[in-house]
């Protein structure tokens, strides 16, 4: 996928899926490496930064190829602002209500990039993601909060009267990516398949993008120049999970909870 084709399909769809990144037998072993760490210290689904403590999702998140298509959208200078990995367990309830991810981030523009890297089959069978296309051009639309145990966002953070007639599904193949906007209206539903739905998620900012609620927000540069320093720098992995690592990436996930906790009241559109 070139990127004039990949700048196109964004601006009209708000997406661009599927993007293959490397092949399954990568995917493979970088799920081997997420499924030993989880072994030895505990489920990561939905923890933050693990770029800064595993070498794994750093790589990923670097790859030449995914980087490629980001610039496409987003141009030279990106910063990697968070990777974390998102796990739905056969045969679970577990869902995604619809929603669009800048809501609670407490950025300054939407110069930004969400990218879903496959490492298990995701499928329509195991919930993967619904995208509704051309819906970032509306911007932000209204949130409510709907608190549901079987929802995988924390604040249950909902739009209401979603046409779901539009809706895409966005099935992937490990080692392949789907690409989307902030304020894309996404979704997904439960994992019906034998087998764990697993991807990395990671998001990418232009290097103009800052953190409105605070100065302490960090970052890495990942391709180009940063002329505007917005965010404290972020240190990538060179050893796994490593004890002072560990304490610091806990302060870190702190601090992007503490964000949108702090914007969790809905908005209006």
């Amino acid at each position: 996928m070139n990127a004039q084709h990949v700048r196109e399909t964004w601006e009209r769809d708000g997406y661009v899926s599927p993007l293959r990144v490397f092949d399954e037998t990568t995917a493979q072993g970088h799920r081997a490496v997420m499924e030993q760490t989880e072994a030895e210290h505990g489920k990561l689904h939905y923890k933050y930064k693990m770029h800064s403590v595993l070498r794994s999702p750093w790589e990923i998140a670097t790859n030449e190829t995914l980087l490629d298509a980001v610039e496409a959208i987003l141009g030279p200078n990106i910063l990697l602002y968070n990777v974390c990995y998102i796990v739905k367990e056969p045969a679970a309830t577990t869902f995604i209500s619809w929603h669009q991810d800048l809501t609670y981030w407490g950025l300054s523009n939407d110069n930004q990039v969400s990218a879903w890297v496959a490492l298990s089959p995701s499928t329509a069978q195991s919930g993967c993601m619904r995208m509704i296309p051309g819906s970032h051009k509306q911007g932000r639309v209204n949130h409510s909060e709907i608190k549901s145990d079987d929802n995988a966002l924390a604040l249950g953070q909902t739009v209401q009267g979603v046409d779901e007639s539009r809706s895409v599904l966005t099935p992937l193949s490990p080692g392949e990516a789907s690409l989307h906007h902030g304020w894309t209206l996404h979704a997904s539903m439960p994992n019906e398949s034998e087998d764990r739905r697993i991807g990395v998620n990671i998001q990418y900012l232009a290097t103009d993008c800052r953190q409105t609620q605070h100065e302490e927000d960090s970052a890495i540069l990942v391709r180009g120049e940063d002329h505007f320093r917005h965010f404290k720098v972020d240190a990538p992995a060179c050893r796994d999970m490593h004890p002072a690592d560990l304490a610091r990436r806990d302060a870190l996930d702190q601090r992007l909870n503490d964000i949108f906790q702090s914007l969790s009241s809905p908005r209006p559109g």
